[in-house]
């Protein structure tokens, strides 16, 4: 394609072509090869050369900066990620508490690049209302989930609870009751970050190579049809792109999210809606609707949901169709007043899911592999955690990052890591556990479900859950 802007809405707001940037012209040899201009290749380069700005850094991308997840999502920059209880709880206190400080760090740290690179993203720290319950059978849940977070050593400050009342002050959502709050989010605006990103590390000297995809790995080598690429250090940073990259295929399976944005919302429309303070939003439910309110005043809004057949990333979305109905559809049962309100922009994205639902970061010194994903939907925030860490491991800084329990030193990806399953139990499994939670869902919805089959449909969905952890 000669112009990305219809990756996405937030590559169509960028009010320009987006074009590649020049290829690979030959052969090179560098101190450090990324492969991936995304998040984590990005963050990983711009903190490598801000700690030792001798290196020479060359990041390899298929097609164009931000052309994956880094993209194409909801723009949630969290300061929190998925599995961090996993790998944090059974850790003694003092390094659970640096754990927790370093991912409640990730807003701060991110704010700070923005304003020393003079990158605008409308970035906005509005905190963030999550698990919001909408049905009485979500109510426990929402609550267990804050009564985890409160025995994970999370103060109050960090995750409080909302009742009905005050969730209400801050966002109209459709019969809410309750929700949890934390500071510890950002809104931006992912094309804008990325691409901003990808013009900082090259003002500090990185070549980013487009429209060069990587076939293969051989020992020190990146083979590409543009030419080899030699290094002393490959991170691969393909998140759910990885698969084709011997070695890390399986470890991160590729699903997809999908997202509406809606023409720009008139004041009085904003005030049926609320998000006067631009928090970020989820609902309780296990489908998983979220959204945020843009910086030029749409509504933008998604849902989880999307597997393909062999682990295949996919690229390919568009406003109209079903995808986008049912989004639609969801958007105006959470928000009834947008009912009729025009939706200008629908796409989707790839994210990476790790066996564990939990991201990892793997420094192996002896084939000079780097590697870090599997984000599970938080990369926006995460990336730049795990960018930092890829850039310590591989500068040999023994650091509170390199310290971490989702640090795999000194081992291989193909023995760190767990990998998923063949097929067809990776699409057999996502069959059953997204058919149970929209059976749930429904039962929900229902006035004349009967209680004894809503508990069994939550059951049923929450051990389907476990089996895939």
């Amino acid at each position: 394609m000669d112009d990305y802007r219809g990756v996405s809405f937030w590559f169509d707001m960028l009010g320009q072509d987006v074009r590649a940037r020049p290829s690979l012209p030959g052969p090179i040899e560098v101190d450090v090869a990324i492969l991936g201009a995304g998040y984590t290749g990005l963050w990983t380069a711009y903190y490598l050369k801000t700690l030792a700005p001798s290196l020479s850094v060359a990041v390899l991308e298929a097609e164009t900066a931000g052309f994956g997840a880094s993209g194409r999502n909801g723009g949630w920059l969290k300061g929190s990620m998925a599995g961090e209880d996993m790998y944090l709880s059974s850790q003694p206190a003092e390094r659970r508490e640096t754990g927790y400080r370093l991912l409640h760090g990730i807003v701060d740290q991110v704010r700070a690049v923005l304003e020393r690179e003079h990158i605008e993203c409308g970035f906005k720290q509005g905190g963030v209302l999550f698990a919001a319950a909408r049905y009485p059978e979500q109510l426990p849940l929402v609550r267990a989930h804050l009564d985890r977070l409160r025995r994970a050593g999370h103060a109050e400050d960090d995750y409080r609870w909302l009742d009905a009342g005050e969730l209400n002050q801050q966002v109209r959502m459709h019969r809410p009751y309750g929700a949890i709050f934390s500071p510890h989010c950002a809104v931006v605006s992912p094309g804008e970050l990325v691409r901003g990103l990808a013009q900082a590390v090259e003002r500090r000297g990185v070549s980013i190579y487009e429209r060069t995809r990587v076939d293969a790995i051989q020992g020190k080598t990146v083979l590409t049809a543009r030419g080899a690429v030699r290094a002393q250090w490959i991170v691969p940073a393909l998140e759910g792109y990885g698969g084709s990259i011997h070695g890390l295929a399986g470890t991160v399976l590729p699903v997809q999210s999908q997202i509406i944005a809606t023409e720009p919302l008139s004041e009085a429309q904003w005030d049926e809606v609320g998000l006067a303070s631009r928090p970020a939003f989820s609902d309780g439910g296990r489908l998983i609707t979220y959204g945020q309110r843009s910086a030029d005043g749409r509504l933008i809004f998604g849902a989880r949901g999307g597997y393909r057949f062999g682990a295949r990333p996919r690229d390919d979305f568009s406003l109209e169709g079903p995808e986008s109905a049912l989004r639609k559809r969801l958007m105006v049962e959470l928000f009834p007043a947008l009912s009729g309100v025009r939706v200008t922009h629908g796409w989707g994205g790839t994210m990476g899911m790790a066996r564990r639902f939990a991201p990892h970061a793997v420094c192996d010194r002896r084939s000079g592999i780097a590697t870090a994903g599997g984000y599970g939907g938080g990369g926006v925030g995460a990336s730049n955690l795990f960018g930092r860490t890829l850039a310590d491991l591989i500068l040999e800084r023994e650091t509170e990052l390199t310290r971490m329990p989702w640090v795999f030193s000194d081992v291989s990806p193909r023995r760190a890591l767990r990998r998923w399953e063949p097929e067809p139990f990776p699409w057999l499994a996502y069959r059953a556990v997204q058919a149970a939670y929209v059976w749930e869902e429904s039962l929900c919805r229902s006035v004349d479900a009967s209680p004894w089959l809503k508990v069994v449909a939550g059951r049923i969905s929450a051990a389907l859950s476990r089996l895939l952890t």
